[in-house]
């Protein structure tokens, strides 16, 4: 019955006036912008999460309505909603998904234009995947940079065996981390689920790289295009050509466009390029970065400041100090040990 699970683990957080609420919330997880939905009065609330940093937890309940979305400050992830009672509504656009008990969906926090909790009690699991790791991912499986939204289908068929093999890998990795579980205890572990689960869904889930998978098969980059992309790789951060890059693979830089074209549909020097945009990117997330955003963009290779803010935006959707603004942090209080 949903009333019992509630019992399933004992809050550190708890209380009865929204304020509250958010404010727990913006203490572990940074700003968001957040409304209740009708009186206020009352608005009884408990909540609890655990986190590697990568991937966290949080399982609450709430006796009121309220609504919720990103503001450009706020770390990128994407949600995976687990209602046990009651409802999550999420506008994407023109589109409303509904998220009820018995169904899993899938939200990139940015792409929503709100969440909406209803139904009372609402009781509800949320997982939270660091975006990156879905970048990083699905680069690594297309062979190409991925920047971007990834245009992931929201809804997670649970009738077939790929989205019943998504749903038992969640519900083992909610087991293994609620309350400090085993899987805190073991990073390797919580590392190797976290990365199989960001592979299953870029391989399983519809996206808008979802074709590649389908031509990798039967279209393999031939050996100079992969040793250029190995070089670009290895040297991104160094004033490198493409005449540099065509003779360290031994080709013409003819013979390197057209591979890069053919087997990449995009150019050597674009592809450079987007690994450049990302490691900028990676390292305006970093916390612990402390460098200047033009600092930063000069490391890189980037020494037009104003025509790499344009080109930033143009593929990231926000400007480089906006991004350095919201960069990522790890909830305090919420990790394993404590």
């Amino acid at each position: 019955m949903p009333q019992k699970t509630a019992t399933e683990f004992v809050p550190r957080f708890q209380g009865s006036t929204f304020e509250g609420l958010v404010e727990t919330f913006t203490g572990h997880f940074g700003p968001f912008d957040a409304s209740p939905i009708g009186s206020t009065a009352s608005f009884q609330w408990s909540t609890d999460f655990w986190t590697n940093g990568t991937l966290s937890l949080i399982t609450s309940e709430f006796h009121n309505e309220w609504r919720v979305k990103a503001v450009p400050e706020t770390a990128e992830w994407l949600s995976i909603l687990l209602p046990r009672s009651g409802a999550i509504n999420v506008s994407l656009g023109k589109h409303m998904v509904e998220s009820r008990p018995g169904t899993l969906a899938l939200i990139h926090n940015h792409e929503a234009d709100f969440f909406l909790t209803k139904g009372l009690p609402h009781i509800a699991d949320v997982l939270r995947l660091d975006w990156s790791v879905l970048l990083q991912t699905a680069a690594a499986i297309f062979e190409k940079p991925v920047n971007g939204s990834l245009g992931l289908s929201p809804m997670v068929d649970l009738t077939v065996p790929a989205g019943q093999l998504i749903g038992n890998m969640c519900r083992t990795i909610i087991g293994g981390i609620r309350n400090h579980g085993p899987l805190l205890q073991s990073p390797v572990a919580m590392a190797n689920l976290t990365q199989a689960l960001a592979d299953l869904l870029i391989r399983t889930i519809p996206n808008r790289y979802s074709r590649h998978l389908e031509k990798q098969t039967s279209l393999i980059a031939p050996w100079h295009v992969r040793d250029a992309i190995d070089f670009m790789q290895a040297n991104v951060s160094k004033p490198i050509t493409m005449a540099v890059i065509a003779e360290a693979v031994g080709v013409s830089v003819r013979a390197l466009e057209m591979g890069f074209r053919s087997f990449r549909e995009t150019t050597p020097a674009a592809y450079l390029r987007t690994l450049r945009l990302r490691a900028v990117r990676n390292d305006l997330l970093e916390p612990s970065n402390r460098e200047s955003v033009r600092a930063v963009c000069l490391k890189w290779g980037f020494f037009h400041f104003g025509r790499f803010s344009a080109v930033y935006r143009s593929v990231y959707g926000e400007s480089p100090s906006e991004t350095r603004k919201r960069r990522a942090r790890v909830p305090h209080g919420s990790v394993a040990g404590r």
